[in-house]
């Protein structure tokens, strides 16, 4: 017995897939190459996530004159946005191919090997390289890659997956990607790259038996990380959230403060730039790590409602064009886009809110940075792509395609 079968999502929707109108269907095999840059976009899958990344802009407005984040944030939606268009007018056949797959992986795996050897110390944490004007994150790209891989691997084993080995192999790609952000140390990412493996692992069709087991053996790994793989600073936040009023002055300083910040908001907020506790630095970090906390602070109550709408459209989004997907690795990269970014949001407001210990993760186009947010953008263009030129030759690929003792 399977949790899900994404053999029976594909047949549900083949007769959309076939329903779609002829230019689109046919967009890959047409003379001449890629369409139109317009043509194909989804345009209310577009609109709501950029709305996202305007409300967090909002959001990073002070009342006061010169906000740097403010002003950098602009300039990364700008080059995001722009991105996502560029990102929109690839085939994107070549992920299908085992070489081009391992590459990516490969160089994820190096770059987040560099940046424990070379990367920049912030609050704590061995997490990106400084490059002056800006900063590079690799576990915001490590995640997309693992989506891709993941992809790779169930497309061609999704009726094998009842074999335990699948799991383990798949299992062992995500594994190689969490000890390495783990030790920077980096444990909301680390969290969000397992969730994407376990989210991609039940669409794929995992037994009840087999997924029985991963929970006991994520009871033992868990146990283990407390004993040995947790910092005292990482433990303190775990037990701050079980017993949240014991340390407010330390630990459970910015976990109550930014359950002040989302209350005060109230119906309507205080206004744009008047968020008490976020611009007057009371809750840190707002304008990243607590940015809903400082949203929620400023829009109140009818703010967050919208916000919600708009994160609910995009991966209601996201999920219909993998149901439309033409093939498995279709169908199993926009099931993982929306693993990534569903993780992302309920970590973030579940953390803002108190309802889990504070990891320190982002909310997808929301959050100040620039990595997570061309990652997100990039994600969202590579799947406009594929929905864009339709139903490519992939089985015609996959018969000619050697793996060459690489199992993906």
């Amino acid at each position: 017995m399977k949790v899900f079968s994404l053999s029976t999502l594909m047949s549900r929707s083949v007769g959309k897939v076939q329903g779609l109108p002829g230019g689109l269907r046919n967009l890959g095999a047409r003379a001449g190459g890629a369409a139109p840059l317009l043509r194909g976009i989804d345009w209310f899958l577009f609109f709501a996530a950029t709305t996202i990344a305007l409300l967090g802009l909002l959001t990073m407005r002070s009342f006061s004159d010169g906000n740097i984040f403010f002003e950098r944030q602009s300039i990364w939606i700008g080059v995001a946005v722009t991105l996502f268009f560029f990102a929109c007018i690839p085939e994107y056949r070549f992920l299908r191919r085992t070489q081009v797959v391992a590459v990516l992986y490969g160089v994820v795996i190096a770059l987040l090997l560099l940046v424990l050897l070379l990367g920049e110390v912030t609050k704590g944490a061995q997490s990106r390289f400084d490059l002056g004007l800006f900063a590079i994150q690799p576990s915001n790209l490590a995640s997309l890659v693992l989506v891709i891989v993941l992809a790779k691997y169930f497309a061609r084993r999704h009726v094998e997956i009842a074999h335990i080995r699948h799991i383990l192999i798949s299992g062992a790609y995500t594994l190689v990607l969490c000890a390495l952000i783990f030790f920077q140390p980096d444990f909301g990412s680390a969290l969000i790259i397992a969730l994407v493996w376990l989210g991609m692992v039940l669409v794929a069709g995992i037994s009840w038996k087999h997924l029985t087991a991963l929970i006991a053996v994520s009871a033992i790994i868990g146990a283990g990380l407390w004993t040995y793989g947790l910092a005292d600073y990482q433990k303190q936040r775990i037990l701050t959230f079980v017993h949240p009023l014991t340390d407010i002055q330390g630990s459970g300083y910015n976990a109550y403060q930014s359950t002040i910040a989302v209350g005060s908001g109230e119906v309507l907020g205080k206004g744009i730039g008047y968020g008490t506790q976020s611009k007057l630095r009371f809750l840190p970090e707002y304008q990243s790590d607590f940015i809903f906390a400082a949203y929620a602070e400023e829009w109140g109550f009818g703010g967050v409602l919208l916000l919600f709408g708009l994160y609910g459209i995009v991966i209601v989004r996201v999920l219909s064009i993998a149901a439309r997907g033409s093939d498995a690795f279709e169908m199993l990269f926009g099931v993982g886009v929306a693993v990534l970014f569903l993780a992302h949001f309920i970590i973030h407001i579940a953390m803002n809110m108190g309802l889990l210990p504070i990891t320190g993760t982002t909310t997808p186009f929301m959050s100040y940075g620039g990595s997570h947010l061309i990652t997100e953008y990039l994600a969202l263009g590579i799947l406009i792509g594929i929905r864009r030129h339709g139903r490519l030759s992939a089985q015609a690929e996959d018969k000619t395609e050697s793996l060459g003792g690489v199992p993906l």
